[in-house]
């Protein structure tokens, strides 16, 4: 018997922000990043819904990229004061992976985040409040999925918190809200959500709905997301992008990832490469480096009137050249001194991270520094036997 798990409703399409007009409740406290979603109007769109709805309202503004355990523990206290029966995360899914943390912390005060690393130690949530996602960008899926990546700054580790409990009550997937999304984000976030369809198919988790849904969000990133780059007012490319992010999430949820994001929580940590950007480096060289423990990236080549899994892994460097993103890891300006101190560090931490239980093929440290190495310089991997 299986279980597939998604936000407990979805609401999707252009001006479906308004369906906060529609929440039964009494307080709600908003948590977002910098200053987008006030300058866009969003967040006064969003408390204004939730106001008509009869709820009062506080907000916390100001999540980093990359949260920090410090960030959520802080918004937790604003919680625990004002007691909301909905905690609203809305913007990019670093505001809303550090407004699911807040709620866990919230909710269970004396939680301890380094138990919670360990997958699926997350307590029982909904005992003061729910959540609502609203995502501004359209990558992670943090939506629909049961993750919060946080980062230990004093560690320098980026952890991802897993567990089906932190899968939203509500997903609200409005592409007008990403139409103030700069390029590079667009850019970024949709190689995000790319890997998530790539990685969630070949897991070794097999999912007939994830798989349904990794493929055709595969096939929606590859026809939108140069558009949406290119025209960031074309609301059917964003609305497009912003789905197939929600597919994605939806796919890895249920199917969960592999070595590209064990690879990349590393140097996001380190060296705060952007997430997608750092994806985008690496995945070609999983592909190829994964391809010698299943066929199946040969279905999702088909998707784009391909064959090999060498073809697919060609495809995604071509189109992370068109929307302009970074080919090495050097790109970002990280000396070769520097990243051989590190290299040993963040190799180990990828091996441990929990997505490289997922993976198609089960790596050693050496291998992972090996795919590390080559795509630093921005070579084609090449093993050693």
């Amino acid at each position: 018997m299986g279980k597939l798990f998604i936000a407990g409703e979805m609401f999707h399409g252009a001006g479906s922000l308004q369906e906060l007009k529609n929440i039964k409740g009494s307080k709600a406290v908003i948590v977002t990043g910098g200053s987008s979603m006030k300058k866009s109007g969003m967040l006064g769109k969003a408390i204004a819904y939730l106001e008509e709805a009869g709820l009062e309202i506080k907000t916390y503004e100001g999540v980093e990229e990359d949260p920090s355990s410090e960030t959520c523990f802080k918004g937790a206290e604003l919680m625990k004061e004002f007691q909301p029966d909905w905690v609203v995360g809305l913007g990019g899914c670093s505001a809303i992976d550090a407004a699911k943390m807040m709620w866990v912390f919230y909710e269970h005060p004396d939680a301890d985040f380094d138990a919670m690393t360990v997958p699926f130690k997350v307590p029982t949530l909904r005992n003061k409040a729910k959540f609502i996602a609203i995502p501004s960008t359209s990558g992670t899926g943090t939506e629909t999925t049961g993750l919060a990546v946080i980062t230990d700054r004093e560690k320098g580790v980026k952890y991802p918190i897993v567990s089906y409990e932190l899968t939203p009550d509500i997903a609200i997937v409005d592409g007008e809200i990403c139409e103030s999304m700069p390029a590079h984000v667009t850019s970024n976030t949709g190689l995000d959500a790319l890997t998530h369809c790539v990685e969630a198919y070949v897991s070794n988790i097999e999912d007939n709905y994830a798989d349904v849904l990794a493929k055709g969000g595969l096939e929606i990133v590859f026809n939108n997301l140069k558009e949406a780059v290119k025209n960031p007012n074309n609301i059917v490319a964003r609305q497009n992008m912003h789905d197939a992010s929600f597919m994605g999430g939806l796919a890895f949820n249920n199917a969960w990832l592999g070595i590209v994001h064990s690879l990349s929580h590393q140097v996001g940590a380190l060296y705060g490469i952007p997430h997608g950007a750092s994806n985008a480096i690496f995945l070609p060289n999983v592909i190829r480096y994964n391809a010698k423990a299943t066929e199946r990236f040969r279905d999702l080549a088909k998707v784009l009137d391909k064959e090999t899994a060498e073809d697919l892994a060609q495809a995604v460097e071509t189109l992370r050249a068109e929307v302009n993103n970074q080919a090495a890891i050097k790109d970002f300006g990280i000396s070769r001194e520097d990243w051989d101190k590190n290299l040993d560090f963040i190799a180990n931490n990828a091996f441990l991270d929990p997505c490289t239980g997922f993976n198609p093929r089960k790596p050693t440290v050496q291998e992972l520094k090996d795919i590390y190495n080559a795509c630093y310089d921005g070579l084609v991997f090449v093993e050693n036997n």
